[in-house]
């Protein structure tokens, strides 16, 4: 019988344990539930959800019922140490993340499921980095998409030649909020891209003066606009209009995905170069959350890395930082790695 890893989760609110009521109703819940961290632990085979935390005792007593959750915590710091967990969930706000990620992998724990944004600056992002790196921690990152079968199965089209040269990704995700909804986004764009290294970027984003404090914005800015250069020649656009969808553009053909993912356009280039539509593959629809634990587990257990690991997790961070800082720039080109590694950017309420 396959091993099993005992988990806890950090952060009992929203996208920790309640989440799934909000879309329990909707037409495209087979996509995302279970969708919160706790009941993707309850889903998962491999895992068992042994201990909870927050800092609100009532959350915590409120989530220890609802999934049954033998333990629960007011200090995460006491809970890893008394539990000694090997996954550790964080579904906390982004401001403690560089804390708590740095916290587990210095005791002992083996794989992080952070939840998005992944922190409020780069030298944060290093930081995580850097600890995960040192104590070959596994992390995994709660941009769901990533991990589901649609989207994957748009990736290998591309790998296997059907759109011919890629020219550009297009995501169609609105102005949003750059690291609340845009992490999203970013993540998305550099999947669909091979998950290349971006040489620059350049965007333009919606803010006052006054949201500005010397290096630190406070405030989690829309984006109007965003361009990203990737090294292998794809071109990334962020644009303004209302989705989420994200196109793939290429010589031979163009997939598009409609509605949030609840189906995808498939057209190739036929006769006179017109666009034709042919089916789209049937793929099975699963929530990200769980195969995200799934990989994670799989990572662990086999050593191999995890499919949405740090370093990916830094690099669609430094997107969405690279695209603010080239707005303070006038719009210039910010070149990747971010020199700016102190921009803070955050609401004061993170």
């Amino acid at each position: 019988m396959p091993e099993r890893y005992r988990a806890v989760l950090v952060g009992c609110g929203r996208m920790g344990a309640t989440i799934d009521d909000e879309v329990r109703d909707r037409p495209d819940s087979s996509l995302w539930l279970p969708y919160s961290h706790a009941a993707g632990y309850m889903a998962c085979e491999r895992t068992e959800l042994v201990a909870v935390a927050d800092v609100i005792p009532e959350k915590v007593e409120a989530v220890q019922k609802r999934y049954n959750v033998p333990r629960g915590y007011t200090d995460y710091r006491e809970m890893i140490e008394k539990e000694q967990p090997d996954i550790v969930s964080i579904a906390t706000r982004p401001a403690p993340h560089k804390e708590q990620v740095i916290f587990c992998a210095e005791h002992g724990v083996k794989g992080i499921y952070c939840e998005k944004p992944l922190c409020c600056s780069m030298a944060e992002a290093d930081a995580m980095v850097a600890a995960c790196e040192r104590n070959g921690t596994k992390f995994n990152y709660g941009t769901q998409r990533r991990y589901m079968a649609q989207y994957q199965k748009m990736r290998e089209l591309v790998v296997a030649g059907e759109l011919g040269e890629v020219q550009a990704v297009i995501c169609h995700c609105g102005i949003g909020a750059a690291l609340w909804g845009h992490t999203h986004t970013a993540d998305m764009l550099m999947f669909l891209a091979g998950d290349a290294e971006v040489e620059f970027v350049q965007g333009t984003i919606i803010c006052k003066d006054s949201d500005w404090d010397g290096n630190r914005l406070n405030t989690d800015p829309g984006i109007a606009s965003g361009y990203v250069k990737f090294t292998n020649g794809v071109h990334g656009y962020l644009v303004a209009g209302s989705g989420y969808e994200f196109e793939v553009s290429g010589t031979r053909g163009k997939l598009r995905t409609i509605n949030n993912g609840l189906s995808c356009q498939w057209r190739k280039v036929g006769e006179w170069n017109l666009l034709e539509d042919v089916p789209f593959p049937d793929v099975p629809r699963s929530s990200g959350t769980v195969k995200c634990i799934e990989d994670l587990v799989e990572a662990i257990a086999t050593g191999r890395d995890t499919r949405g690991n740090i370093h990916l997790a830094r690099r669609s961070q430094e997107i969405i930082m690279g695209i603010i800082e080239s707005h303070r720039q006038g719009g210039a080109r910010v070149s990747m790695p971010l020199e700016n590694r102190g921009l803070y950017v955050g609401r004061e309420d993170w």
